[in-house]
């Protein structure tokens, strides 16, 4: 049967599986935890692919997932991917269930890529080393799972490794990130010795034979195991019950809780996020995967067992809870762009309702701009299958639609949106430019096509130095997009040395009270502006707040407005070396006006420099960004992981042996960690590896702070020298 024919039965199938059957799921993780190999056997399993390709596989292909280039040299995901399968169950008797799946990277420079792919899911796999446990990363995705209310299992993978210990894991889930973990397998052996699963639920053990583990084996559960198998059952009753009413009935009443009766149980305490059920196997040893799946189909949720709400900008934005129903009218969100040979893909997730090839839908984002669904597409990495319409609950592509990241579309009869995805602030900048003036006109194109695809992905023109500055993650998040201008638009770029996106703010209270005076010809400018400025509590939401404390008109309402617009000119660039200025509030109490010569400009000048004022006496300090670094080495070199850490203001919050290997967890400043890879590589005989992610802003040491300000302070001199 050819691809074409292949595809048209599998479409036909699709579009008889009902919603109650369609599970949408990302694949998330630390770097290296093997999420991308465990998609890999997704989709050999489901009959998605004939054939396993390794990450860094020696034939040279690469796995399905990580279709780009630099993808396959580097051995880690970048951008995320997706693709669906059809499952029918590890012994096919299950009724079968369309998965889209989307894997992400697991290196925190593209985090974006995990947020706006959480955004859009119903339900997702933590998949978890099973000898390193929960890392860095790990925590993160965790944190963004939760920021969306995705249900998810966590997958223990790498059982096959020297070390792997799956209860740990267990452990681990509880203590550092809080679930109510429970593990509903047992695995039967470990390391070398990993033979299979078995579920204590119905008492199955599940072996995994043939080349690439397809034949999938289950039998009665190996005598050596069954008292264990016993045991982990009743305690997995015991935690379920902890957390599912109807089951603690049950439980409590002293009545025999069937394998239907403890399914369901978990099934509704696992959508309900009350508790994460916890699997194990070994992706790249081709064993727990298909079990997996099964487990995937019985306990995540489908479509309309997720709440997914839009405001109704007709009606003061009050909220509409979406319907899985595809006669209802169309909602839909934009969440990923990609651009191709062809033009632009833009990734949608569909709420509600239908839509065709033709149809005119609005972009609610925009102003209620209308936009032609020209063609639309169901994504397998990065080959496309054309469709004719998608309904609720599917994730595809529209080709030709003009969008960004986050917006809402909905038919022409409504006016709904829906909350976008969470943004992270960028942590470093560099200064880059075309190596030759030949190459400009493609680094403008690959600037903005980028900026377009990736919101953590930032360009700015510096207007005293005249440089182009782009902003991100890290410094492999500005490096694989300098990389990819010199491929993709062959542009070679240059760049200068990596600028840390510091910030300022103030320590203590500040008063100010400045009277704006001016008379040059016919009428002039007066306003007075009095009040004070203070530090945000440290755990506020919004890094800027204005208040209004004037009464009886000493400043009219119509210049209010001038005098936050002042401010917020103000705090772009602080006074110590000009950056922008956080966790401040404004409070305005007092002030003058002239009834001829008050206007709004002249409170906003008048705003600009009472904020001078204040700023001085209020205290200000420098902070920079500070990194959670964790770094895992073999134990004999912990002096000089430790040494290292310390050499770069780094503080050490803990540190753990297992297995013969030691991981030290630290914040360090992110303005020392330009080059640690290779000091660590060189300290380590290369046996070392380490994340990072940003972790909060603290205040930068006096000394270096005041050099940080006399190297401002000399550069302003010598750019006003020029100037003349």
């Amino acid at each position: 049967m050819c691809f074409k024919q292949a595809f048209g039965t599998r479409a036909a199938a699709m579009a008889l599986i009902p919603l109650e059957r369609i599970r949408n799921i990302g694949i998330s993780a630390h770097i290296d935890s093997g999420k991308t190999t465990l998609t890999e056997r997704i989709l050999f399993y489901t009959g998605k692919i004939r054939e396993i390709h390794e990450v860094r596989g020696k034939d040279g292909v690469g796995a399905t997932m990580d279709s780009m280039d630099l993808e396959r040299e580097k051995g880690i995901t970048i951008q995320s991917a997706a693709t669906y399968a059809i499952w029918s169950g590890a012994l096919g008797k299950t009724e079968e269930h369309n998965i889209n799946i989307i894997d992400t990277p697991g290196h925190v420079d593209f985090t974006i890529e995990v947020e706006r792919s959480l955004r859009v899911l119903d339900g997702a796999i933590l998949v978890l080393d099973s000898v390193a446990g929960v890392q860095s990363q790990s925590i993160t995705v965790d944190r963004q799972m939760k920021r969306y209310g995705v249900p998810r299992i966590c997958f223990v993978n790498k059982m096959d490794r020297a070390g792997a210990n799956y209860l740990r894991c267990v452990d681990m889930l509880k203590e550092k990130l809080g679930h109510h973990a429970v593990p509903i397998q047992v695995n039967m052996g470990a390391e070398d010795k990993f033979m299979g699963v078995i579920d204590p639920v119905d008492f199955k053990a599940y072996f995994f034979d043939g080349e690439k583990g397809e034949k999938v084996r289950c039998e009665e559960v190996p005598a050596e195991y069954l008292e264990e198998t016993k045991k982990r059952r009743l305690t997995m009753i015991e935690q379920v019950a902890d957390v599912d009413d109807k089951l603690a009935e049950k439980f409590i009443g002293g009545e025999e809780v069937s394998a239907d009766d403890l399914r369901q149980a978990i099934r509704r305490a696992t959508i309900s996020l009350k508790m994460t059920p916890v699997m194990c196997g070994s992706a790249y040893k081709n064993k727990g995967v298909q079990v997996l799946l099964d487990q995937v189909c019985a306990l995540l949720p489908s479509p309309p067992e997720v709440e997914n709400v839009a405001l109704d900008q007709r009606n003061s934005e009050a909220k509409v809870i979406l319907k899985s129903d595809f006669n209802l009218p169309f909602v839909g969100l934009a969440f990923k762009l990609q651009q191709d040979q062809y033009g632009q893909l833009t990734y949608f997730r569909i709420y509600q309702g239908t839509v065709k090839m033709g149809d005119t839908i609005i972009n609610n984002s925009r102003g209620q701009r209308k936009e032609r669904v020209p063609r639309m597409f169901r994504m397998h990495s990065d080959r496309r299958e054309e469709l004719n319409e998608a309904k609720a609950g599917d994730i595809v592509a529209f080709y030709g639609v003009e969008a960004t990241s986050g917006d809402s579309f909905t038919a022409p009869e409504l006016y709904y949106t829906l909350t976008s995805m969470h943004v992270p602030d960028a942590v470093i900048s560099l200064a880059v430019s075309p190596k030759d003036r030949t190459g400009e006109a493609n680094f403008s194109k690959a600037l903005s096509r980028f900026t377009r695809e990736d919101p953590t992905f930032r360009v700015r023109r510096d207007e005293e130095s005249a440089q182009t500055i782009i902003s991100g993650m890290g410094e492999l998040h500005l490096d694989i997009y300098m990389e990819r201008m010199r491929r993709e638009y062959d542009c070679e770029v240059v760049s200068g040395k990596p600028q840390v996106a510091y910030r300022e703010t103030i320590t203590q209270r500040g008063e100010f009270a400045y009277t704006h005076k001016k008379q040059t010809g016919g009428s002039g400018q007066f306003a007075r502006v009095c009040g004070f400025m203070e530090p945000l509590p440290s755990d506020a939401v919004e890094q800027y707040e204005f208040v209004n404390e004037t009464v009886g008109g000493t400043i009219p309402k119509e210049y209010i407005p001038g005098i936050e617009k002042g401010f917020l000119e103000a705090i772009k660039k602080g006074s110590l070396i000009g950056f922008p200025v956080v966790g401040i509030r404004c409070v305005v109490n007092d002030g003058a006006y002239h009834d001829v010569d008050s206007s709004e400009q002249a409170f906003k000048m008048a705003a600009i420099m009472a904020f001078r004022e204040g700023y001085a006496q209020a205290k200000p300090v420098v902070m920079e960004p500070i990194m959670k670094v964790e770094v895992r080495a073999p134990a004999e070199f912990q002096g000089s992981v430790v040494g290292q850490v310390n050499q770069r203001r780094g503080m050490i919050l803990e540190t753990g042996t297992a297995e013969g290997h030691v991981t030290v967890v630290a914040e360090v400043p992110l303005n020392t960690m330009f080059g640690y890879s290779t000091d660590l590589r060189s300290g380590t005989q290369g046996k070392a590896e380490f994340s990072m992610e940003f972790a909060k802003y603290a205040a930068v040491p006096k000394g270096e702070q005041e050099t940080m300000m006399k190297n401002f302070k000399d550069k302003n001199a010598a750019d006003a020298a020029a100037r003349k």
